[in-house]
Protein backbone atom coordinates (compact mmCIF):
# COMPACT_ATOMS: atom_id res chain seq x y z
CA UNK A 1 0.00 0.00 0.00
CA UNK A 2 1.20 3.44 -0.97
CA UNK A 3 2.39 5.60 2.30
CA UNK A 4 0.29 7.56 3.93
CA UNK A 5 0.81 11.44 4.15
CA UNK A 6 -0.92 12.80 7.12
CA UNK A 7 -1.88 16.14 5.87
CA UNK A 8 -2.25 18.29 8.87
CA UNK A 9 -3.22 22.27 8.89
CA UNK A 10 -0.49 24.16 8.53
CA UNK A 11 -0.77 26.68 11.29
CA UNK A 12 2.12 29.28 11.48
CA UNK A 13 3.32 28.64 15.17
CA UNK A 14 2.83 31.21 18.05
CA UNK A 15 5.43 33.53 19.57
CA UNK A 16 6.06 31.40 22.69
CA UNK A 17 6.48 28.21 20.31
CA UNK A 18 9.20 30.21 18.60
CA UNK A 19 11.02 31.44 21.73
CA UNK A 20 15.19 29.46 21.89
CA UNK A 21 14.17 28.04 25.07
CA UNK A 22 14.52 23.90 24.13
CA UNK A 23 11.95 23.13 26.70
CA UNK A 24 8.99 21.91 25.54
CA UNK A 25 7.27 21.61 28.74
CA UNK A 26 5.83 24.86 29.01
CA UNK A 27 4.38 24.67 25.52
CA UNK A 28 2.52 21.64 26.70
CA UNK A 29 1.20 23.40 29.48
CA UNK A 30 -0.31 25.65 27.24
CA UNK A 31 -1.63 23.48 25.31
CA UNK A 32 -3.53 21.64 27.99
CA UNK A 33 -4.52 24.87 29.21
CA UNK A 34 -6.19 25.40 25.77
CA UNK A 35 -7.65 21.97 26.04
CA UNK A 36 -9.17 22.92 29.31
CA UNK A 37 -10.62 26.09 28.10
CA UNK A 38 -11.93 24.64 25.30
CA UNK A 39 -13.31 21.46 27.15
CA UNK A 40 -15.20 23.51 30.00
CA UNK A 41 -16.85 26.14 27.29
CA UNK A 42 -17.86 23.41 24.68
CA UNK A 43 -15.42 24.81 22.01
CA UNK A 44 -14.18 22.41 19.65
CA UNK A 45 -12.27 24.75 17.25
CA UNK A 46 -9.98 25.29 20.48
CA UNK A 47 -9.69 21.55 20.89
CA UNK A 48 -8.24 21.75 17.10
CA UNK A 49 -6.01 24.75 17.06
CA UNK A 50 -4.00 22.34 20.24
CA UNK A 51 -3.70 19.43 18.03
CA UNK A 52 -2.40 21.80 15.33
CA UNK A 53 0.27 23.11 18.26
CA UNK A 54 1.02 19.63 19.08
CA UNK A 55 2.05 19.09 15.42
CA UNK A 56 4.37 21.92 15.44
CA UNK A 57 6.20 20.33 18.53
CA UNK A 58 6.09 16.50 17.23
CA UNK A 59 9.79 16.12 16.46
CA UNK A 60 11.11 18.34 19.81
CA UNK A 61 9.28 15.76 22.06
CA UNK A 62 11.63 13.60 24.38
CA UNK A 63 10.76 11.25 27.12
CA UNK A 64 11.93 13.56 29.99
CA UNK A 65 9.18 16.05 28.70
CA UNK A 66 6.86 13.79 28.43
CA UNK A 67 7.11 12.18 31.69
CA UNK A 68 6.71 15.73 33.49
CA UNK A 69 4.09 16.56 31.63
CA UNK A 70 2.08 13.54 32.83
CA UNK A 71 2.57 14.36 36.30
CA UNK A 72 1.33 17.78 35.85
CA UNK A 73 -1.68 16.31 33.61
CA UNK A 74 -2.58 13.26 35.57
CA UNK A 75 -2.17 12.37 39.37
CA UNK A 76 1.05 10.37 40.04
CA UNK A 77 0.11 6.66 40.80
CA UNK A 78 -3.61 6.53 39.15
CA UNK A 79 -3.82 3.62 36.31
CA UNK A 80 -3.91 6.41 33.83
CA UNK A 81 -0.17 7.31 34.75
CA UNK A 82 1.15 4.59 35.51
CA UNK A 83 0.28 3.04 32.26
CA UNK A 84 1.48 5.93 29.92
CA UNK A 85 5.38 6.51 32.32
CA UNK A 86 5.40 2.44 31.50
CA UNK A 87 5.77 2.95 27.43
CA UNK A 88 8.25 5.61 28.37
CA UNK A 89 11.83 4.76 28.42
CA UNK A 90 13.26 5.46 31.49
CA UNK A 91 16.51 8.19 31.52
CA UNK A 92 18.84 9.37 33.48
CA UNK A 93 17.99 11.97 36.79
CA UNK A 94 20.35 14.44 35.35
CA UNK A 95 18.38 14.33 31.64
CA UNK A 96 14.69 14.59 33.31
CA UNK A 97 13.30 17.76 32.91
CA UNK A 98 12.17 20.06 35.74
CA UNK A 99 9.62 22.20 35.65
CA UNK A 100 10.61 26.26 36.87
CA UNK A 101 7.98 26.98 38.91
CA UNK A 102 8.81 28.14 42.37
CA UNK A 103 8.99 25.89 45.77
CA UNK A 104 6.76 28.50 47.90
CA UNK A 105 3.75 28.02 44.95
CA UNK A 106 1.31 25.15 45.89
CA UNK A 107 1.14 22.17 43.76
CA UNK A 108 -1.09 22.47 40.30
CA UNK A 109 -4.51 21.29 41.08
CA UNK A 110 -4.94 17.86 38.78
CA UNK A 111 -7.40 17.79 35.93
CA UNK A 112 -10.11 14.84 35.64
CA UNK A 113 -11.08 15.79 32.30
CA UNK A 114 -11.15 13.27 29.79
CA UNK A 115 -9.82 15.53 27.06
CA UNK A 116 -6.74 15.88 28.95
CA UNK A 117 -6.35 12.24 29.56
CA UNK A 118 -6.85 11.07 26.05
CA UNK A 119 -4.60 14.30 24.97
CA UNK A 120 -1.82 12.52 26.76
CA UNK A 121 -2.48 8.91 25.00
CA UNK A 122 -2.10 10.82 21.87
CA UNK A 123 1.23 12.27 23.21
CA UNK A 124 2.76 9.20 24.01
CA UNK A 125 1.65 7.36 21.01
CA UNK A 126 2.62 10.11 18.56
CA UNK A 127 6.10 9.60 20.25
CA UNK A 128 6.34 5.93 20.25
CA UNK A 129 5.61 6.11 16.70
CA UNK A 130 8.30 8.48 15.80
CA UNK A 131 10.73 6.36 18.18
CA UNK A 132 9.60 3.41 15.47
CA UNK A 133 8.77 1.31 18.83
CA UNK A 134 5.48 -0.06 17.10
CA UNK A 135 5.09 -3.28 20.02
CA UNK A 136 4.65 -0.35 22.24
CA UNK A 137 2.96 2.06 19.82
CA UNK A 138 0.07 -0.71 19.21
CA UNK A 139 -0.25 -1.41 22.97
CA UNK A 140 -0.70 2.20 23.85
CA UNK A 141 -3.43 3.02 20.96
CA UNK A 142 -5.36 -0.21 21.97
CA UNK A 143 -5.78 1.19 25.35
CA UNK A 144 -6.12 4.73 24.14
CA UNK A 145 -9.12 3.21 22.15
CA UNK A 146 -11.06 1.34 24.51
CA UNK A 147 -10.80 4.41 27.10
CA UNK A 148 -12.34 6.71 24.18
CA UNK A 149 -15.14 3.85 23.95
CA UNK A 150 -16.20 4.93 27.76
CA UNK A 151 -15.94 8.69 26.67
CA UNK A 152 -18.95 10.11 24.70
CA UNK A 153 -18.25 14.36 24.58
CA UNK A 154 -18.20 16.38 21.01
CA UNK A 155 -15.40 18.02 22.15
CA UNK A 156 -13.21 14.82 22.18
CA UNK A 157 -13.97 14.19 18.85
CA UNK A 158 -11.04 15.89 16.88
CA UNK A 159 -9.18 14.14 19.30
CA UNK A 160 -10.21 10.46 18.79
CA UNK A 161 -10.01 11.11 15.28
CA UNK A 162 -6.58 11.77 15.33
CA UNK A 163 -6.13 8.64 18.15
CA UNK A 164 -8.12 6.32 15.05
CA UNK A 165 -5.78 7.44 12.59
CA UNK A 166 -2.57 6.39 14.69
CA UNK A 167 -4.49 3.38 15.79
CA UNK A 168 -4.60 1.86 12.56
CA UNK A 169 -1.48 3.25 11.34
CA UNK A 170 0.44 1.04 14.12
CA UNK A 171 -0.64 -1.88 12.73
CA UNK A 172 0.09 -1.00 9.17
CA UNK A 173 3.65 -0.90 9.89
CA UNK A 174 3.67 -3.68 11.60
CA UNK A 175 1.73 -6.09 8.79
CA UNK A 176 -1.16 -6.79 11.13
CA UNK A 177 -3.73 -4.42 9.63
CA UNK A 178 -6.02 -7.23 9.24
CA UNK A 179 -6.28 -7.53 13.07
CA UNK A 180 -8.23 -4.57 13.58
CA UNK A 181 -11.11 -5.02 10.65
CA UNK A 182 -13.72 -5.58 13.57
CA UNK A 183 -12.91 -2.88 15.66
CA UNK A 184 -12.57 -0.32 13.26
CA UNK A 185 -16.13 -1.92 11.94
CA UNK A 186 -17.58 -1.76 15.67
CA UNK A 187 -16.00 1.77 16.12
CA UNK A 188 -17.57 3.05 13.27
CA UNK A 189 -20.92 1.82 14.23
CA UNK A 190 -20.55 3.14 17.66
CA UNK A 191 -19.39 6.69 15.97
CA UNK A 192 -22.70 6.63 14.09
CA UNK A 193 -24.57 6.23 16.99
CA UNK A 194 -23.31 9.02 18.68
CA UNK A 195 -23.54 11.35 15.67
CA UNK A 196 -19.67 11.56 15.29
CA UNK A 197 -19.36 13.18 12.55
CA UNK A 198 -15.54 13.57 12.12
CA UNK A 199 -15.09 9.93 13.61
CA UNK A 200 -17.21 8.39 11.00
CA UNK A 201 -15.39 10.08 7.88
CA UNK A 202 -11.69 8.90 9.82
CA UNK A 203 -13.01 5.49 10.55
CA UNK A 204 -14.25 5.10 6.80
CA UNK A 205 -11.58 6.30 5.21
CA UNK A 206 -9.26 3.69 7.76
CA UNK A 207 -11.86 0.62 6.71
CA UNK A 208 -11.52 1.96 2.90
CA UNK A 209 -7.76 1.68 3.43
CA UNK A 210 -7.62 -1.62 5.39
CA UNK A 211 -10.26 -3.35 2.35
CA UNK A 212 -7.60 -1.74 -0.43
CA UNK A 213 -4.34 -2.96 1.37
CA UNK A 214 -5.72 -6.93 0.83
CA UNK A 215 -7.12 -5.75 -2.50
CA UNK A 216 -10.79 -6.16 -1.28
CA UNK A 217 -12.61 -3.82 -3.84
CA UNK A 218 -15.36 -5.15 -3.58
CA UNK A 219 -15.88 -5.22 0.16
CA UNK A 220 -14.68 -1.75 0.01
CA UNK A 221 -16.88 -0.51 -2.75
CA UNK A 222 -20.47 -2.67 -0.61
CA UNK A 223 -19.11 -0.31 2.60
CA UNK A 224 -18.79 2.81 0.59
CA UNK A 225 -21.80 2.30 -0.60
CA UNK A 226 -23.75 1.53 2.52
CA UNK A 227 -22.58 4.27 4.93
CA UNK A 228 -23.82 7.46 5.79
CA UNK A 229 -22.90 10.14 3.23
CA UNK A 230 -19.69 11.71 3.20
CA UNK A 231 -20.42 15.06 4.28
CA UNK A 232 -16.80 16.56 4.40
CA UNK A 233 -16.49 18.15 8.18
CA UNK A 234 -12.29 17.82 7.49
CA UNK A 235 -10.59 18.36 3.78
CA UNK A 236 -7.81 16.31 4.46
CA UNK A 237 -10.30 13.21 5.50
CA UNK A 238 -12.16 14.35 2.03
CA UNK A 239 -9.31 14.15 0.17
CA UNK A 240 -8.73 10.77 1.33
CA UNK A 241 -12.05 9.62 0.69
CA UNK A 242 -11.60 11.07 -3.23
CA UNK A 243 -8.29 8.94 -3.64
CA UNK A 244 -10.01 5.95 -2.00
CA UNK A 245 -13.03 6.11 -4.66
CA UNK A 246 -10.63 6.94 -7.62
CA UNK A 247 -8.89 3.70 -6.96
CA UNK A 248 -12.32 1.68 -6.11
CA UNK A 249 -13.90 3.01 -10.10
CA UNK A 250 -10.36 2.59 -11.49
CA UNK A 251 -10.58 -1.31 -10.89
CA UNK A 252 -14.30 -1.18 -11.50
CA UNK A 253 -13.54 0.29 -15.16
CA UNK A 254 -15.27 3.44 -14.28
CA UNK A 255 -12.57 5.77 -15.75
CA UNK A 256 -14.36 8.81 -16.09
CA UNK A 257 -15.30 8.84 -12.62
CA UNK A 258 -12.00 7.52 -11.43
CA UNK A 259 -10.71 10.85 -13.59
CA UNK A 260 -12.75 13.15 -11.93
CA UNK A 261 -12.17 12.16 -8.54
CA UNK A 262 -8.36 11.49 -8.55
CA UNK A 263 -7.85 15.12 -9.82
CA UNK A 264 -10.19 16.33 -7.36
CA UNK A 265 -7.92 15.21 -4.80
CA UNK A 266 -4.43 16.58 -5.90
CA UNK A 267 -6.33 19.61 -5.91
CA UNK A 268 -7.61 19.82 -2.46
CA UNK A 269 -4.74 18.25 -1.10
CA UNK A 270 -2.68 20.71 0.99
CA UNK A 271 0.29 21.67 -0.71
CA UNK A 272 2.42 20.28 2.31
CA UNK A 273 0.83 16.88 1.47
CA UNK A 274 3.27 15.78 -1.33
CA UNK A 275 3.63 12.39 -1.40
CA UNK A 276 -0.13 12.61 -1.14
CA UNK A 277 -0.52 14.31 -4.08
CA UNK A 278 2.40 12.31 -6.01
CA UNK A 279 0.03 9.22 -5.31
CA UNK A 280 -3.26 11.09 -6.80
CA UNK A 281 -1.32 11.81 -10.10
CA UNK A 282 -0.08 8.79 -10.74
CA UNK A 283 -3.19 7.25 -10.99
CA UNK A 284 -4.48 10.14 -12.50
CA UNK A 285 -1.86 9.83 -15.20
CA UNK A 286 -2.90 5.88 -15.47
CA UNK A 287 -6.51 6.62 -15.89
CA UNK A 288 -6.14 9.47 -18.49
CA UNK A 289 -3.95 6.98 -20.68
CA UNK A 290 -6.74 3.83 -19.92
CA UNK A 291 -9.33 6.92 -21.59
CA UNK A 292 -7.41 7.33 -24.91
CA UNK A 293 -6.17 10.69 -23.50
CA UNK A 294 -2.45 11.85 -23.36
CA UNK A 295 -1.52 13.79 -20.56
CA UNK A 296 0.41 16.98 -20.72
CA UNK A 297 4.07 17.93 -19.77
CA UNK A 298 3.33 20.17 -17.27
CA UNK A 299 1.36 17.46 -15.09
CA UNK A 300 4.63 15.62 -15.34
CA UNK A 301 6.89 18.73 -14.22
CA UNK A 302 5.20 20.00 -11.34
CA UNK A 303 7.41 21.47 -8.40
CA UNK A 304 8.85 18.11 -5.91
CA UNK A 305 7.31 15.39 -8.17
CA UNK A 306 9.83 15.33 -11.72
CA UNK A 307 11.50 12.51 -10.26
CA UNK A 308 8.45 10.77 -8.97
CA UNK A 309 6.77 11.02 -12.10
CA UNK A 310 9.93 10.12 -13.96
CA UNK A 311 8.78 6.17 -15.04
CA UNK A 312 4.93 7.52 -15.95
CA UNK A 313 6.55 10.08 -18.06
CA UNK A 314 8.07 7.34 -20.23
CA UNK A 315 5.17 5.34 -20.04
CA UNK A 316 2.95 7.89 -21.78
CA UNK A 317 5.75 8.70 -23.91
CA UNK A 318 5.58 4.75 -25.32
CA UNK A 319 1.50 4.98 -25.58
CA UNK A 320 1.60 7.89 -27.40
CA UNK A 321 4.37 6.69 -29.98
CA UNK A 322 2.31 3.55 -29.84
CA UNK A 323 5.50 1.63 -29.36
CA UNK A 324 4.66 -1.77 -28.27
CA UNK A 325 8.50 -2.66 -27.94
CA UNK A 326 9.31 0.56 -25.78
CA UNK A 327 6.13 0.00 -23.90
CA UNK A 328 7.54 -3.74 -22.57
CA UNK A 329 10.93 -2.32 -21.98
CA UNK A 330 9.43 0.69 -19.92
CA UNK A 331 7.42 -1.66 -18.01
CA UNK A 332 10.30 -4.15 -16.93
CA UNK A 333 12.57 -1.14 -16.39
CA UNK A 334 10.03 -0.20 -13.38
CA UNK A 335 8.55 -2.87 -12.92
CA UNK A 336 9.57 -2.27 -8.64
CA UNK A 337 7.88 1.05 -8.69
CA UNK A 338 4.89 0.24 -10.36
CA UNK A 339 4.90 -2.84 -7.91
CA UNK A 340 5.07 -1.02 -5.22
CA UNK A 341 2.87 1.79 -6.58
CA UNK A 342 0.43 -1.27 -7.01
CA UNK A 343 -0.37 -0.23 -10.47
CA UNK A 344 1.02 -3.20 -12.27
CA UNK A 345 -2.89 -4.48 -13.20
CA UNK A 346 -3.32 -1.35 -14.72
CA UNK A 347 -0.30 -1.11 -17.12
CA UNK A 348 -0.95 -4.40 -18.44
CA UNK A 349 -4.66 -2.51 -19.53
CA UNK A 350 -2.51 0.14 -21.24
CA UNK A 351 -1.28 -2.75 -23.59
CA UNK A 352 -4.34 -2.54 -25.73
CA UNK A 353 -4.62 1.06 -25.85
CA UNK A 354 -0.72 1.09 -26.65
CA UNK A 355 -1.44 -1.46 -29.82
CA UNK A 356 -4.78 0.94 -31.04
CA UNK A 357 -2.52 3.72 -31.13
CA UNK A 358 0.23 2.13 -33.73
CA UNK A 359 -2.59 0.70 -35.44
CA UNK A 360 -4.05 4.05 -35.74
CA UNK A 361 -0.80 5.48 -36.89
CA UNK A 362 -0.63 2.77 -39.41
CA UNK A 363 -3.99 3.38 -41.11
CA UNK A 364 -3.21 6.94 -41.38
CA UNK A 365 0.25 6.18 -43.14
CA UNK A 366 -0.65 3.99 -45.20
CA UNK A 367 -3.60 3.39 -48.18
CA UNK A 368 -3.11 -0.75 -48.09
CA UNK A 369 -0.93 -2.78 -46.12
CA UNK A 370 -0.41 -6.30 -45.49
CA UNK A 371 -1.56 -8.05 -42.49
CA UNK A 372 2.11 -9.43 -41.82
CA UNK A 373 3.12 -5.80 -41.99
CA UNK A 374 0.97 -4.84 -39.78
CA UNK A 375 2.59 -7.55 -37.15
CA UNK A 376 5.83 -6.46 -37.49
CA UNK A 377 4.77 -2.96 -37.37
CA UNK A 378 3.25 -3.52 -34.05
CA UNK A 379 5.58 -5.83 -32.70
CA UNK A 380 3.42 -8.66 -31.94
CA UNK A 381 5.33 -11.25 -30.21
CA UNK A 382 2.85 -14.10 -30.38
CA UNK A 383 3.38 -17.36 -32.19
CA UNK A 384 0.53 -16.22 -34.81
CA UNK A 385 1.06 -12.73 -35.29
CA UNK A 386 -0.88 -12.80 -38.12
CA UNK A 387 -3.90 -14.28 -36.70
CA UNK A 388 -3.44 -12.02 -33.78
CA UNK A 389 -3.13 -8.51 -36.17
CA UNK A 390 -5.91 -10.14 -37.94
CA UNK A 391 -8.25 -9.89 -34.80
CA UNK A 392 -7.01 -6.70 -33.44
CA UNK A 393 -7.68 -4.91 -37.10
CA UNK A 394 -11.35 -6.11 -37.05
CA UNK A 395 -11.89 -5.01 -33.45
CA UNK A 396 -10.40 -1.75 -33.86
CA UNK A 397 -12.52 -1.37 -37.06
CA UNK A 398 -15.83 -2.39 -35.11
CA UNK A 399 -14.98 -0.21 -32.27
CA UNK A 400 -14.72 2.91 -35.14
CA UNK A 401 -10.99 3.01 -33.21
CA UNK A 402 -9.80 3.21 -37.37
CA UNK A 403 -11.61 3.89 -40.82
CA UNK A 404 -10.54 1.00 -42.98
CA UNK A 405 -11.98 -2.30 -44.38
CA UNK A 406 -10.13 -5.76 -44.02
CA UNK A 407 -9.33 -8.06 -46.99
CA UNK A 408 -9.42 -11.41 -45.79
CA UNK A 409 -8.77 -13.18 -48.77
CA UNK A 410 -5.71 -11.31 -49.67
CA UNK A 411 -4.85 -9.90 -46.38
CA UNK A 412 -4.44 -7.16 -46.30
CA UNK A 413 -6.22 -3.98 -44.24
CA UNK A 414 -7.27 -1.01 -46.83
CA UNK A 415 -7.52 2.21 -45.31
CA UNK A 416 -10.43 4.55 -46.33
CA UNK A 417 -9.43 8.09 -47.66
CA UNK A 418 -9.27 10.39 -45.24
CA UNK A 419 -11.95 12.76 -46.95
CA UNK A 420 -11.69 17.26 -46.29
CA UNK A 421 -14.22 17.82 -43.54
CA UNK A 422 -13.92 21.62 -44.95
CA UNK A 423 -15.93 20.44 -47.85
CA UNK A 424 -18.53 19.65 -45.32
CA UNK A 425 -20.86 21.44 -43.10
CA UNK A 426 -19.32 20.45 -40.41
CA UNK A 427 -17.53 23.81 -39.66
CA UNK A 428 -20.45 25.63 -40.45
CA UNK A 429 -22.49 23.75 -37.60
CA UNK A 430 -20.08 23.96 -35.06
CA UNK A 431 -18.98 27.62 -35.35
CA UNK A 432 -22.96 28.58 -35.68
CA UNK A 433 -22.84 26.55 -32.33
CA UNK A 434 -20.87 28.68 -30.51
CA UNK A 435 -21.88 31.81 -31.54
CA UNK A 436 -25.35 30.38 -30.26
CA UNK A 437 -23.83 29.99 -27.44
CA UNK A 438 -21.84 33.18 -26.61
CA UNK A 439 -24.83 35.13 -27.52
CA UNK A 440 -26.92 32.94 -25.32
CA UNK A 441 -24.41 33.73 -22.52
CA UNK A 442 -24.87 37.04 -23.61
CA UNK A 443 -28.67 37.76 -22.90
CA UNK A 444 -28.55 35.89 -19.77
CA UNK A 445 -25.51 38.58 -18.34
CA UNK A 446 -27.80 41.38 -19.70
CA UNK A 447 -30.92 39.81 -18.01
CA UNK A 448 -29.02 39.46 -14.83
CA UNK A 449 -28.13 43.47 -14.80
CA UNK A 450 -29.73 45.17 -12.21
CA UNK A 451 -30.68 49.01 -12.75
CA UNK A 452 -31.80 51.72 -9.84
CA UNK A 453 -35.17 51.83 -9.68
CA UNK A 454 -36.85 54.64 -11.82
CA UNK A 455 -33.60 55.69 -12.97
CA UNK A 456 -34.89 56.39 -16.42
CA UNK A 457 -37.27 58.82 -15.33
CA UNK A 458 -36.64 63.04 -14.27
CA UNK A 459 -35.46 63.79 -11.49
CA UNK A 460 -38.18 65.54 -9.09
CA UNK A 461 -37.83 69.21 -9.12
CA UNK A 462 -37.33 70.46 -5.33
CA UNK A 463 -41.15 71.92 -4.87
CA UNK A 464 -42.57 68.53 -5.87
CA UNK A 465 -40.23 66.59 -3.10
CA UNK A 466 -41.46 69.02 -0.33
CA UNK A 467 -45.01 68.19 -1.56
CA UNK A 468 -44.15 64.92 -1.29
CA UNK A 469 -42.80 64.51 2.41
CA UNK A 470 -45.80 66.97 3.64
CA UNK A 471 -48.16 64.55 1.92
CA UNK A 472 -45.86 61.83 3.67
CA UNK A 473 -45.69 63.26 7.13
CA UNK A 474 -49.53 64.22 7.18
CA UNK A 475 -50.08 60.21 6.75
CA UNK A 476 -47.90 59.33 9.15
CA UNK A 477 -49.55 62.23 11.25
CA UNK A 478 -53.00 60.44 10.89
CA UNK A 479 -51.81 56.84 11.11
CA UNK A 480 -50.55 57.78 14.13
CA UNK A 481 -54.01 59.54 15.41
CA UNK A 482 -56.34 56.58 14.61
CA UNK A 483 -53.51 54.45 16.55
CA UNK A 484 -54.05 56.18 19.44
CA UNK A 485 -58.04 56.28 18.84
CA UNK A 486 -57.78 52.20 19.15
CA UNK A 487 -56.61 52.33 22.53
Amino acid sequence: MTQDVEMADQAPPSKSLSSPDPSVLPHLKEIASLIETGAYAREVRRISRAVRLTMVLRKKLKASSLGAFLNYVLVPGSDVHSRLSSFLPKEDEHDMEVDSAPSGTPAPVKHPLPELEIYCYLLVLIFLIDQKKYDEAKACSSASIARLKTVNRRTVDVLASRLYFYYSLCYELTGDLAEIRGNLLALHRIATLRRDELGQETLLNLLLRNYLHYNLYDQAEKLRSKAPHFEAHSNQQFCRYLFYLGKIRTIQLEYTDAKESLLQAARKAPQAALGFRVQCNKWAIIVRLLLGEIPERTVFMQKGMEKALRPYFELTNAVRIGDLELFRNVAEKFSSTFGSDRTNNLIVRLRHNVIRTGLRNISISYSRISLTDVAKKLRLDSPNPVADAESIVSKAIRDGAIDATLDHANGWMVSKETGDIYSTNEPQIAFNSRIAFCLNMHNEAVRALRFPPNSHKEKESAEKRRERQQQEQELAQHIAEEDDDDF
